[in-house]
């Protein structure tokens, strides 16, 4: 009997195989007969253009701030008292900028953003973590587009026919901190000076250090394809896009605004909470049952993602 259902196994990840790809196929043959929605990325892209006159997007959306760090970028200093309050950062502003200058001799000055083209229609998939992603079928989906940007320790081992198995971006902070394919960007939220210490030492010389939870001592990342997200770009979604709300931006919602800066079509897939209006995990069971959505503003980020779908900025996919 245990070898009969030894042989079984692989026939019924066949089947769930054949049936997501078969959902897939349905969805997609619908889907083409509609235009996609996408960003207004202004004459000369591919892409479908948006509405131009829309104030309630054009109010948040401030093309100027930029994303990432790079070596010329100088941060102000009222971004930076902003920033060190998120977890009580102690050092100062010259300690900051000294860290950022050690940081450009490790890595490249200028991160790697894939630049507007008038042939090329730049697509992004942002995966959320959410729950509501298994049984979702999404995975083909998901591995169709240019950009794929997966949140801290999101799985994709057992996994693929709901989230897909490609990765060119993984955001995380040193407490998510894991190992990286050589072609996977690493995109770093630093949350503190600490976290900018760690990426530079975590992939060359080793980091020896304390944080709220364990944190790894060396990880295995191209060091050409790490990029740092901008502590004002940080400041600029809590204020304009959540007007304060909640302590800070989660990790999904700052990718989120940040694929609106860096691709002309964004797709979204696993966000939103279960039933009972907690954040859960696809992979895992929730143990926390009065979790709701930790210190973040959830409800105010989800109501401005389905906004966001309503204005014809994203194309958002809520799950099974």
């Amino acid at each position: 009997m245990d070898h009969l259902k030894q042989k079984m196994k692989p026939t019924v990840k066949v089947l769930l195989l054949v049936s997501c790809l078969t959902v897939f196929l349905v969805f997609m043959s619908g889907y083409l007969k509609d235009t996609p929605l996408s960003l207004d990325v202004g004459s000369g892209s591919p892409c479908q253009q948006c509405l131009s006159d829309d104030q309630w997007f054009a109010a948040r959306f401030n093309k100027s701030v930029e994303p990432f760090l790079s070596a010329e970028h100088t941060l102000p200093k009222d971004a930076f008292n902003w920033w060190k309050y998120l977890q009580n950062e102690k050092r100062s502003y010259d300690v900051y900028s000294e860290t950022v200058r050690n940081l450009f001799q490790v890595f490249p000055a200028t991160p790697n953003v894939q630049k507007p083209s008038p042939n090329h229609c730049r697509t992004c998939a942002v995966v959320g973590n959410s729950g509501n992603l298994k049984g979702s079928c999404y995975g083909p989906l998901i591995n169709s587009h240019n950009i794929i940007l997966r949140m801290n320790t999101g799985r994709t081992t057992g996994y693929e026919a709901d989230v897909g198995h490609r990765t060119t971006h993984r955001i995380m902070y040193p407490e998510s901190g894991m190992d990286l394919d050589d072609d996977t960007h690493l995109v770093l939220f630093p949350f503190k000076i600490q976290d900018l210490e760690w990426v530079t030492k975590a992939l060359t010389t080793g980091f020896f250090g304390t944080s709220y939870m364990p944190v790894r001592h060396k990880i295995k990342a191209n060091k050409d394809l790490v990029m740092v997200i901008n502590p004002a770009f940080m400041k600029y979604v809590h204020e304009t896009w959540l007007e304060k709300r909640g302590g800070y931006p989660s990790t999904g919602f700052m990718s989120l605004i940040m694929a609106l800066h860096i691709c002309d079509e964004v797709h979204v897939f696993g966000f939103g909470a279960d039933k009972d209006g907690n954040w859960n995990h696809y992979w895992e069971e929730l143990r926390n049952k009065k979790l709701k959505t930790g210190l973040h503003p959830g409800t105010h980020e989800y109501e401005t993602i389905l906004r966001l779908a309503r204005h014809l900025k994203i194309k958002f996919y809520m799950g099974s």
